[in-house]
């Protein structure tokens, strides 16, 4: 059976080459001109080890998001501090992993609606296999399947 929606990442070496790429180039000055990625700079809770993650930016409820099913977005559980690379721009921020399987799937389905189908495809890394956007509860076993997560992003104070 087909699901209506499934994470679709791109090749690897396509992965690692626009990381080292979009890492030198969003704290420049040509990062102004590259507005859909931003880049986060945090610590990892267990290692301490230092990371600068690209990933791309998405607005929702009026906040910064990023939206991954990527493991370093359980650093962000309980909150984190951060700083977001965006639009040429560094902010000291609060990143928070928001809880709740609902929640999650409530963004998602959102983010889905508003860029459509080929937006959503390319922002988010999805394939729609059936030639429409998936309903409330496909959405919600795409996060459950994938491990889909949603960090935050609010300005510390």
């Amino acid at each position: 059976m087909t699901s209506a929606v499934e994470w679709h990442q791109p090749p690897a070496a396509l992965v690692r080459t626009m990381n080292v790429v979009l890492r030198r180039v969003l704290p420049s000055p040509l990062g102004r001109g590259v507005g859909e990625f931003m880049l986060l700079a945090f610590t990892g809770r267990r290692t301490g080890q230092r990371y600068r993650v690209p990933v791309t930016a998405h607005r929702v409820d009026g906040d910064l998001c990023a939206l991954t099913p990527a493991g370093w977005r359980l650093n962000f559980r309980g909150g984190a501090d951060v700083d977001v690379t965006f639009a040429g721009r560094t902010t000291p921020m609060r990143g928070v992993l928001v809880d709740g399987r609902a929640e999650v799937a409530r963004i998602y389905s959102g983010r889905m609606t508003e860029l459509g189908m080929r937006r959503a495809a390319r922002m988010i890394g999805l394939k729609f296999p059936l030639g429409r956007l998936p309903t409330p509860d496909e959405v919600t076993e795409l996060v459950r399947r994938e491990h889909f997560g949603v960090v935050r992003l609010s300005v510390r104070t």
